[in-house]
């Protein structure tokens, strides 16, 4: 019995970047270490890190299409709102109602980052860089 082969992945490629973001609070502003990452298994999403001391960083997962959209215009719905500022930063309005955090980034060094992203994994071209076989090895079980 022959098996098909599925075509080959093409190498992985992963982009990292530390950035400064500030966490907004009613009447101040607080540095926070963070960092942007890409995976191109994980082709749609980037992550930001928020590096906090003495804890494990907290990791939010973002579309990548939103952080552009949401760099030119007001875009989210639920737990992730991106909307640029007067002052030509852009904001993130992290969490649930009651629980939300408000981060406010350099809108041009996340939007370049995001740009870099599309180099290495072109718009269109994200289904071909995702490994399914362990989603249909886990369903053949």
């Amino acid at each position: 019995m022959s098996q098909s082969h599925a075509p080959s992945l093409p190498s992985p490629r992963v982009l990292t970047q530390p950035m400064a973001m500030d966490l907004l609070g009613p009447d101040t502003a607080v540095r926070i270490d963070t960092s942007a990452g890409y995976h191109s298994r994980d082709p749609h999403a980037l992550s930001i890190a928020f590096h906090l001391l003495g804890e494990e960083s907290v990791v939010w997962r973002l579309d990548r299409e939103m952080v552009l959209a949401g760099s030119l215009r007001p875009t989210g719905e639920g737990e992730v709102h991106l909307a640029p500022a007067p002052d030509g930063k852009l904001l993130l309005r992290l969490g649930a109602v009651g629980h939300r955090a408000t981060i406010r980034c350099d809108r041009e060094e996340l939007a370049r980052f995001v740009r870099d992203t599309f180099v290495l994994v072109p718009q269109g071209t994200e289904e071909r860089h995702i490994d399914w076989r362990p989603l249909l090895d886990s369903l053949r079980r």
